[in-house]
């Protein structure tokens, strides 16, 4: 059995109107603090989302959505917390799983997200848009890593002078 995630909203793509639906979801304290525990957060406060789920030709489906976030990141340098809000709006591509991979849409080729039993996770798709969303290296304000710079005492010799000696001719 496959574990569920913790902020799951999974969607019957087969059921969906032909113009798509729109759907409003907000994690819950639990599904923050699990998320918060996935991707090594201090505390995740809120996480919301407006998406949009379209049928498109051949398919599949296009999930359309604004995901906004507030949380707390630890320092990289000092382990303080840093508090930070992302605001993102993303779009994304699901089709049947044997032609996962690109396909052509509007000219542009995009990848497509596998559609396994009919079912979108939105849920799921907006914490792993929040994940690529996080600040990978967050930085409380005045942080900084203080590097030494050793400084030799006499400038060593480059080894292309040391070659150059092996050259020249010996005298007798």
């Amino acid at each position: 059995m496959k574990d569920i995630p913790e902020f799951s909203r999974c969607i019957d793509s087969l059921r969906l109107p032909a113009g798509g639906e729109t759907y409003e979801i907000a994690a819950n304290a639990e599904e923050r603090t699990g998320l918060a525990r996935r991707f090594d957060l201090l505390s995740l406060d809120r996480l919301e989302a407006k998406v949009k789920l379209t049928p498109i030709p051949g398919g599949f489906y296009r999930v359309t959505a604004a995901l906004e976030a507030e949380l707390v990141q630890a320092c990289i340098v000092t382990l303080e917390p840093v508090p930070g809000r992302i605001a993102e709006n993303f779009s994304l591509t699901f089709g049947p799983v044997e032609e996962a991979g690109e396909i052509v849409l509007d000219g542009a080729a995009e990848p497509v997200e596998p559609l396994e039993g009919g079912v979108i996770d939105i849920g799921e798709t907006v914490a792993q848009q929040l994940s690529l969303a996080l600040d990978p290296f967050p930085r409380a304000p005045g942080a900084a890593i203080e590097i030494e710079r050793v400084v030799a005492e006499e400038p060593r010799e480059s080894p292309f002078a040391a070659l150059a000696r092996l050259k020249q001719p010996k005298d007798g």
